[in-house]
């Protein structure tokens, strides 16, 4: 027997046994319970479908719930690293701030070392033109090149054709030049000897050979006349360059005896320029 129809016949049974019911009463609440067996199920079969929406709901609201609190601990995560990053980029930035700061340190006492050296080598020149004033600019010329005095002597002045001593009036410019020196320790002096392209033929009473045997012997002689005036010999050295640096063509008697001359080359000691440098 289906248990579900047992309410429903004992309820008929009941009402065939209650005495002064007719039929149609009896029909009308058969119907009633009828009625209310199918409210009763279907609010069984909703109350059913309420429960599993009811279920998947909670399910959709945990899995939410967990979805959003993975995005939450992401997002601290990126967070994180993200302020890490700034931290970084932040030590970094104060890194190089702190070396554009030296370096700018460093140009600006490098800017005021060549300053101080330019002013150097002016006073320099100025005192080297006051010292040999007097004597014929064909002859002497003093001139500032590259951040260097050159004191150019013109064969005329200092030496007879093809000799290595030194004329009186040349031995004069040098002494006054080395009195002008003497007390300057900052300047190193190199003394170059020049000649013009024309060959020694045979051996000279100095003994030189060519024109390279000439233009060293002619600046050492001059280096020992500066160092017997008073220069440190530690600080002048003697070189000759033949006929390998002319300042003109070698195309005339006139500009060959341009070419026949003793250069000075005073250059100011760079000892601090050099350490400011090296500190890069």
């Amino acid at each position: 027997m289906n248990l579900r129809l047992f309410p429903t016949l004992l309820v008929g049974a009941t009402l065939l046994a209650l005495p002064g019911c007719n039929q149609k009463e009896i029909a009308a609440l058969q119907q009633q319970n009828t009625d209310l067996t199918k409210s009763r199920d279907q609010l069984t079969l909703e109350k059913t479908a309420l429960a599993a929406d009811k279920a998947r709901s909670e399910e959709a609201l945990r899995n939410s719930l967990l979805s959003k609190n993975q995005q939450v601990n992401q997002l601290n995560q990126n967070l994180g690293d993200a302020e890490t990053d700034i931290k970084n980029k932040n030590a970094d930035l104060q890194s190089k701030d702190a070396d554009l700061q030296s370096k700018n340190a460093r140009i600006a006492d490098l800017q005021n070392a060549l300053a101080q050296k330019d002013a150097a080598t002016k006073a320099l020149r100025q005192r080297v033109s006051d010292a040999l004033l007097g004597f014929n600019a064909q002859d002497l010329q003093v001139s500032v090149k590259n951040g260097k005095v050159y004191v150019s002597l013109s064969e005329q002045l200092l030496f007879k054709s093809g000799s290595i001593r030194v004329d009186p009036k040349g031995q004069d410019a040098l002494r006054k030049l080395a009195v002008a020196l003497k007390d300057n320790k900052d300047v190193n002096v190199l003394v170059e000897g020049h000649t013009d392209n024309v060959p020694i033929k045979g051996a000279t009473a100095s003994g030189a050979k060519d024109n390279w045997d000439l233009s060293v012997m002619r600046a050492t002689e001059i280096t020992r006349l500066l160092t017997t005036a008073g220069m440190d010999p530690a600080q002048v050295t003697p070189s000759g360059r033949s006929m390998y640096m002319p300042l003109v063509a070698n195309d005339s008697p006139a500009n060959k005896a341009l070419n026949r001359r003793t250069d000075i080359i005073l250059t100011p000691k760079l000892d601090e320029l050099f350490s400011i440098l090296g500190q890069n």
